[in-house]
């Protein structure tokens, strides 16, 4: 009965999403308030059947109900109960029905918080994100229906793929659905404006706050991912390259670029088109994700639908959706007012710049990503286009992104001396080169890449530094006069800061850990040392333990100064593989990290990794979100633009 409930309560959010889609912007263009006004109401409600549809779906996993064919497939009684509840999204259907619960979500918060946006525009804005659930709502009800029963049920399930059994499975893809989703606003934003025919100053302001969200949330799931597959897989490596993780990167890094372009149509009125092009390609990028997830084009360890159906109706969705709106650009962008002219050597020229190089980065990422899909799909050759095609045109581009980073925020609005700028960075350029060399020849030698990423990492993180510095006027008021000067910054500024100096972090993490890393294979018997990484290690041997829905084979390792580690190999019965669990012994400084394998003839075969600063790539990813989340609790985007400068927006462009 609670499934028939949940059932019922995606058809009427389906209708409720065409009412929303469709009467506000009836009424927005006729000036009829009631009908405006019915957006507000109609997110609310939509969220609302989602939620207790979300809710249906989480009880028949919890309580084990294999009446319904998604239960059967992707659960089993005696799963524990994390396992349980992560597996309601560790699916095709349960997972679209998290990113529909998401996508309702940032509906209704729009409508709950969005006051300070006048009423036609929300309308209009809440119009274009119910048309955008219309089309995921009917996927999941014609398509992928995660309440479908089967008849008779069977007394057991499946059991969720054993690789999701982990705890991140609890927090990667809700992180990441939100990142995604929450875009899905800035394009509503997007496509609102172009209907209203006008770009204000004002609506950069009311963009931003979505964005930050949805990028600070998509870079937490970007950084857990990477982590998760870190330690769950047993490679000793943080990003592959795989398409789907392409997927993630590229409306990350186009996201990117729109919170920093939208920063100049705030301050400065120009870049109109452009950001506005920037917010519908960034969720454009978040539906091809999509599109690859569940076409069944990929084989992944992401990959959940080979159906070609509904690898049919997704790309429908992403062409209606993309397509429309680039239509609507190419016929309104033309006419939105150029705003203030700008020097190349500005503050806005920074930004520019800045865009151009996330924009030729994306580009990158897209061609490597679908290249080898339109050749094979073309009857060509099959090909690969794997890291070194990516480490040769996109990392590259980090070096002059970081380096306009940390000049930019130092040059002035409108022109600037960049003389003057090289002249406050000159010490802070000798320091990061000492540091740089400093550090490559402590780790020991490596590629001169290497060298060349770490003087970049110190000097955007000097350069931040110097700019907060510049900010609280330390030369001036001292030590303790800038330090209380530092407390009543703005947090946009803090922020900024903080995202720049994780950009740093995480730059300075991938260069050690990539080119010094150093790694030993082979056979290990009981009682054999090996040494790496400054560590001693003594294999002990291998015993069989029970798990609680599994049993491993835990091997022993006697660390000097550090103790025992126990990487194991698991075994699961539903549905039977088995996965391999490393043991690492994380510290500042790099990770010791230890895998077992399969028994061959009379040891074991072991890897062992020293994986120096690795964990700076994760910390530097949690501080550049921590940033985005520090300057969304600036008052100013907090608050909003204040209506009485926006003036009334406009019922429908002339």
């Amino acid at each position: 009965m609670i499934a028939e409930l949940g059932h019922f309560a995606l058809i009427l959010a389906f209708v409720i999403a065409l009412v929303q889609g469709t009467v506000p912007l009836v009424g927005a263009a006729r000036g009829h308030l009631p009908a405006v006004r019915l957006a507000d109401t109609a997110a609310v409600l939509q969220f609302t059947l989602v939620a207790g549809a979300f809710a249906a779906l989480t009880h028949a996993y919890v309580t084990s109900d294999f009446s319904l064919v998604n239960v059967v497939a992707n659960s089993h009684s005696q799963k524990p109960m994390l396992y349980k509840v992560t597996g309601v999204w560790g699916n095709h259907e349960g997972s679209l029905l998290l990113w529909a619960l998401m996508l309702t979500l940032f509906g209704a918060l729009v409508a709950l918080f969005g006051r300070n946006l006048p009423d036609t525009f929300r309308a209009r804005v809440l119009a274009v994100q119910g048309l955008v659930g219309v089309g995921f709502i009917a996927f999941m009800i014609f398509t992928s229906n995660p309440f479908e029963r089967i008849d008779p049920a069977p007394l057991e399930g499946n059991g969720l793929n054993p690789i999701l059994q982990d705890p991140g499975l609890a927090f990667h893809p809700p992180f990441l659905y939100a990142g995604y989703v929450g875009i899905s606003i800035a394009f509503s934003f997007a496509v609102a404006a172009l209907i209203e025919g006008r770009v204000p100053p004002s609506w950069a302001r009311w963009v931003r706050p979505w964005t930050l969200a949805a990028w600070s949330m998509l870079t937490i799931g970007i950084t857990g991912g990477s982590y998760w597959a870190y330690y769950e897989l047993g490679w000793g490596g943080f990003w592959f390259w795989d398409p789907v993780e392409n997927a993630s990167l590229m409306p990350w890094l186009a996201a990117t670029a729109l919170l920093h372009s939208a920063i100049v149509v705030e301050k400065r009125d120009t870049l109109k088109s452009w950001t506005i092009l920037l917010a519908i390609l960034a969720f454009s990028l978040s539906l091809l994700g999509t599109f690859l997830v569940r076409s069944g084009v990929l084989t992944s360890v992401h990959a959940f639908a080979s159906d070609p159906t509904r690898g049919f109706f997704i790309l429908v969705f992403l062409l209606a959706v993309t397509g429309g709106a680039l239509t609507l650009y190419a016929l309104r962008a033309p006419a939105l007012k150029a705003g203030g002219m700008f020097q190349t050597v500005s503050r806005e020229g920074a930004l520019v710049l800045n865009n151009l190089l996330l924009a030729t980065a994306t580009a990158t990422v897209l061609i490597g990503t679908l290249y080898p899909l339109i050749l094979d799909w073309t009857g060509g050759a099959k090909v690969s286009v794997g890291p070194p095609y990516f480490n040769a045109t996109f990392l590259p581009l980090l070096g002059p992104l970081m380096a306009a980073l940390a000049v930019g925020p130092l040059l002035p609005w409108k022109r600037g001396d960049l003389g003057a700028v090289v002249g406050r960075l000159k010490i802070v350029a000798g320091i990061a080169f000492a540091g740089a060399l400093a550090v490559f020849w402590a780790v020991g030698q490596g590629p001169v890449l290497a060298l060349v990423a770490f003087g970049f990492a110190f000097f955007l993180g000097g350069a931040v530094i110097v700019e907060l510095l510049e900010r609280a006027q330390w030369r001036k008021l001292g030590a303790g006069g800038a330090l209380r000067r530092l407390v009543h910054l703005p947090r946009g500024a803090v922020g900024m800061t903080l995202a720049h100096l994780g950009l740093a972090v995480s730059v300075f993490g991938v260069a050690a850990a990539t080119g010094f890393a150093t790694e030993h294979q082979g056979i290990m018997k009981p009682g054999d040392k090996v040494e790496i990484g400054g560590y001693s290690l003594t294999f002990k041997g291998v015993t069989e333990v029970p798990g609680p829905n599994y049993t491993a084979r835990r091997g022993m390792f006697e660390v000097a100064g550090v103790g025992v580690m126990t990487p194991e190999t698991r075994r699961f019965q539903s549905p039977p593989q088995e996965t391999t669990e490393a043991a690492i012994h994380p510290t500042v400084a790099g990770d010791l990290y230890v895998v077992v394998g399969e028994p061959t003839g009379p040891g074991y075969a072991v890897r062992l990794y020293w994986k120096p600063f690795v964990l700076w790539i994760w910390a530097g990813g949690l501080l550049m979100a921590a940033g985005g989340f520090v300057s969304l609790s600036d008052r100013r985007l907090r608050v909003g633009a204040p209506l009485r400068r926006a003036q009334a927006v406009p019922q429908a462009a002339e």
